[in-house]
């Protein structure tokens, strides 16, 4: 059929006396065209159109299918011309019932037709009328987008303008809050945006909208005064309404003390001035930016000037918001305020820290705002760093970061005075806070002045006869005076001057050149150049001084000491351990292109095979992708140092040495049949409870599980599974269960992300999942003395767990949980206690069923002597509080009075919530 002939069809219900039966053949032919509107002809639209505009005229219940029908018409392809207009009209005209979805849904289709602009104001009345009383905020929502398309494409508002603006802005603030589970997911956040843009939409309502903002900001709820400031900001208006809104504004500031108004209103005045900065200038017309600016400035430079400081503060910030918004904005306040500010600052010195404030934003920064002023700053700045108040010298020293930002304020001579000043506070000023801010900005303004002194040096030291405090001052000074030299060292050129200085301090202490020197001192000149080296920038000339220099001297003065055969600083674990990071963070961020030497050949001496954790910082640090030459050979040295040395730190390197190799290498026959030799010599030592390497292959076997389980290795498993086995051995049983938080954990030095190690996603979850049940099932036959180390072993891999994962699977693991809680070890108290506690805030019904047994062990372990436990234990009994509790309520509460009256105030403050809750 087509769709004059349904419409034939369905003559006798059309044409029926009775509106319901009537109601009822529309409702059909509405449904069918809404699924066939696609495939009319216009001239079956033509019809239909004209019959749906005549049933408008029928009784109100035939109105809602006549709707629906007209919505798929407009929808059709071959829609005749005039025919959105005539809709429109008959809209308007004919209908009367508070229909307004369709209503207004069917206005939305046709807002962008050019042919409706033909209606004039007509088409704007017909909306208000449409739209006026509406509740719904689907419509609404769509009503503001309407209203808004009407302003932005030029339609004629003609007399109905205020009509337009009241029938929106009666809904301004905005106050709506979505019932639960919303299925139309209309937010308040749309609706304030979709009404703003109709408000402050064009320039035509300012005359309305105005008094409007005024009105919501002297009301006491906050939102309508946030909603009216950034409704303002929106704005762009006329000059007249913009010298008003400035009062408004600044009344906001002064006035608050809500952080949210006074940004908002801060905002507004940004948003203000740059309207007014992007403003055409005419020869015959004001500059309105000017006239704008001198409002602000009468409202608040006088209270700059004022010997209250009540509305100093306000006043700068309206100073900075308005200088923010453009150059010329800055130039234009920064003319008018700075000869005042200096001023303030010559007969009230005190002040400077306002002017500070006041004037130096980031805004300002730009086209040499303060060029005129450069003399009067530099004095100033310089006047207050040698004043002996601390909060001057600070500021001071922030103010010069600001200058040096900006090219051409600060000659040469400047320059070199600022460095002596910095170095002087530096080196001889006694308040901490001066001290600490004078490297961390001054590395600000290194980086930005062109030409530097380098002042700053550390190795004065004065004689031996020196007493206890001038050593301990020069100590001091030499720390800071270290740190002081990382903090500065952002720009290649400036690491080129400062690593030196680094660099001779460690040569010095190992030559013995440095009198009173510390081990400590050597340490933080270490430190120092680790930071500088994550921090430089990533440059090929950072790379170049870094390989060239750095590490290769490094390198070199740590051979130099471990083989000199007297006793040097370099040699000290400490400092050998502080010298590693710094090779491994510049061969792993700067990517040097060098494998490293072999420094592995075993001496008489602790102090040659030690050398080996330089090779673990720089050769297991490189990226996959570089070859690293001889590596069998290198690995055979490795596993002979790994199982035969006696010296800790030698063995442990040379296995974190081997571990990182070859987790790194090639997948491969190769790689297989080396781990599978080393695996035969290492479970070779640990069979043989005799052998006196057994620690040693141990700390081999494990960073070697570690490195395979990392990458999926299928080896990993037998290495694992010995692992496993070792639990029940009497030495190294213990071992073997800290050796689960080994595999576990994240690992600083080696084997991790950053070390370029090959690291799989979910190697946690994977290992727990197919070994948790060898646990449960070594745990049940081991022999009552051993369970400990199962225990252990349990709570150090569910620990190092994602908590989600943790939820899922410990159900599964509850008995051993009960059993670690009861383990004397206060290690596996803690880590079981830190991950029942999630666990405990939507519990199982598992763990519901052990409840008794539950707060009976986390009752024991209230007191306990280690204070991480007490607290652990009674965040536990907080979070048990939520179950059914009734029978244990009494028990409880009896148990809760000791842990009131504990000399541990953290424990004290938990016992009480917990008791509270209970």
């Amino acid at each position: 059929f087509s769709v004059l002939q349904l419409v034939e069809a369905l003559g006798l219900s059309l044409t029926s006396s009775q509106p319901h039966t009537r109601a009822r053949g529309v409702q059909l032919l509405s449904e069918v065209l809404q699924e066939c509107y696609g495939n009319l002809t216009e001239r079956e639209v033509e019809v239909l159109i004209a019959f749906y505009e005549n049933r408008l005229k029928d009784h109100y219940v035939v109105t809602p299918p006549v709707l629906q029908g007209l919505k798929a018409l407009t929808r059709c392809t071959a829609l005749p011309t005039g025919s959105a207009v005539s809709m429109l009209r008959s809209l308007f005209q004919d209908v009367h019932v508070q229909v307004k979805l369709d209503i207004i849904r069917i206005q939305n289709y046709f807002n962008e037709s050019t042919e409706l602009k033909g209606l004039g104001a007509d088409f704007v009345f017909g909306f208000v009328q449409s739209m006026d009383g509406e509740r719904d905020p689907r419509n609404l929502l769509l009503a503001f987008q309407i209203a808004q398309n009407i302003i932005n494409r030029g339609y004629d508002l003609g007399k109905f303008t205020e009509e337009l603006f009241e029938v929106t802005s009666c809904y301004f603030p905005i106050d709506f809050t979505p019932p639960p589970n919303d299925p139309h997911g209309i937010t308040k956040e749309q609706l304030i945006q979709a009404l703003r843009a109709v408000l402050a939409g064009t320039p035509k309502f300012a005359e309305f909208l105005l008094p409007l903002l005024i009105e919501k900001l002297d009301s006491d709820v906050q939102s309508a005064k946030l909603d009216s400031l950034q409704t303002l900001c929106a704005f762009n208006v006329s000059v007249l309404i913009l010298l008003f809104s400035v009062v408004i504004v600044s009344l906001q500031v002064f006035q608050t003390s809500s952080e949210k108004i006074e940004s908002a209103g801060l905002a507004a005045l940004t948003a203000l001035t740059s309207c007014l900065s992007r403003s055409v200038l005419n020869s015959d017309s004001e500059d309105s930016l000017s006239t704008f600016l001198d409002v602000v400035l009468k409202d608040c430079k006088h209270h700059l000037c004022e010997p209250d400081l009540k509305l100093v503060w306000p006043s700068a910030k309206l100073l900075q918001a308005a200088c923010s918004a453009s150059n010329r904005a800055s130039h234009i306040i920064a003319a008018s305020a700075m000869p005042s500010l200096i001023e303030q600052y010559n007969t009230r010195t005190q002040r400077f820290e306002l002017i500070c404030v006041s004037v130096f934003h980031p805004s300002m920064l730009e086209e040499s705002v303060f060029l005129a002023f450069r003399q009067s700053l530099c004095s100033m700045v310089f006047s207050a760093l040698s004043e002996t108040n601390s909060s001057l010298q600070i500021t001071a020293t922030s103010v010069l970061t600001s200058l040096a930002q900006q090219a051409g304020l600060l000659l040469d001579s400047d320059i070199e005075l600022a460095v002596d000043h910095l170095t002087r506070l530096l080196l001889t000023e006694e308040d901490d806070r001066v001290r600490s801010a004078s490297p961390l900005l001054s590395s600000t303004f290194f980086a930005y002045c062109s030409v530097y002194v380098f002042k700053i040096h550390p190795m004065e030291q004065g004689d031996n006869s020196s007493t206890a405090s001038e050593l301990h001052s020069r100590h001091a000074v030499r720390q800071q005076c270290l740190s002081a030299l990382a903090a500065i060292s952002i720009q290649p050129s400036v690491v080129q001057e400062s690593t030196p200085v680094l660099l001779e301090v460690l040569s010095s202490a190992h030559t013995g050149n440095l009198v009173g020197f510390s081990v400590e001192e050597v340490v933080l000149a270490c430190r120092s150049l680790q930071r500088i080296a994550e921090q430089v920038q990533d440059t090929e000339e950072a790379g170049r001084c870094f390989h060239d220099v750095i590490i290769l001297r490094l390198l070199s003065l740590a051979l130099q000491a471990g083989s000199s055969g007297r006793h040097s600083p370099l040699v000290e674990e400490v400092v050998l351990s502080a010298i590693v990071p710094v090779i491994s963070t510049s061969c792993s961020r700067l990517q040097p292109m060098f494998a490293g030497q072999t420094l592995l050949k075993q001496g008489d001496s602790w102090t040659q095979s030690q050398m080996v954790c330089l090779l673990m910082g720089c050769v297991c640090s490189l990226p996959r992708s570089v070859e690293v030459p001889q590596i069998d050979q290198l690995l055979s040295q490795l596993e002979e140092m790994s199982c035969s040395c006696s010296h800790p730190l030698s063995y442990t390197s040379a296995a974190k040495c081997f571990a990182a190799l070859v987790n790194k290498r090639s997948q491969g026959d190769s790689l297989d049949s080396f781990i599978q030799r080393t695996m035969k010599r290492v479970c070779s030592e640990l069979d043989s409870p005799s052998s006196p390497v057994r620690v040693q292959a141990f700390t081999l076997m494990i960073w070697v599980a570690k490195a395979l389980l990392l990458r999926y290795h299928p080896l990993s498993t037998a290495l694992t599974d010995k692992l496993f086995s070792l639990l029940d051995d009497a030495d190294l049983g213990p071992m073997a269960a800290e050796g689960f938080s080994l595999l576990m954990s994240d690992s600083v030095d080696v084997l991790n992300r950053a070390c370029h190690a090959d690291v799989r996603i979910m190697y946690r979850q994977r290992f727990f999942s197919e070994n948790s049940a060898k646990l449960v099932q070594g745990f049940n036959a081991a022999p009552q003395e051993k369970k400990s180390n199962y225990l252990k072993a349990l709570s150090n891999i569910v620990n190092k767990l994602p908590k989600q994962v943790q939820v899922t699977e410990l159900p599964a693991l509850l008995s051993l949980l009960l059993e670690a809680l009861s383990c004397p070890d206060q290690g596996v108290q803690l880590s079981t206690l830190s991950c029942l506690e999630p666990v405990l805030i939507d519990p199982p019904p598992a763990l519901i069923q052990q409840l008794e047994a539950l707060v009976s062990r986390l009752l024991a372990l209230v007191g306990s002597p280690a204070m991480n436990v007490r607290i652990a234990s009674l965040r536990c009994i907080h979070a048990l509080s939520r179950f059914p509790i009734l029978p244990f309520r009494a028990r409880v509460l009896r148990a809760l009075a000791q842990p009131l009256d504990d000399k541990k105030r953290l424990v004290r403050r938990e016992a009480v919530q917990a008791r509270g809750e209970w």
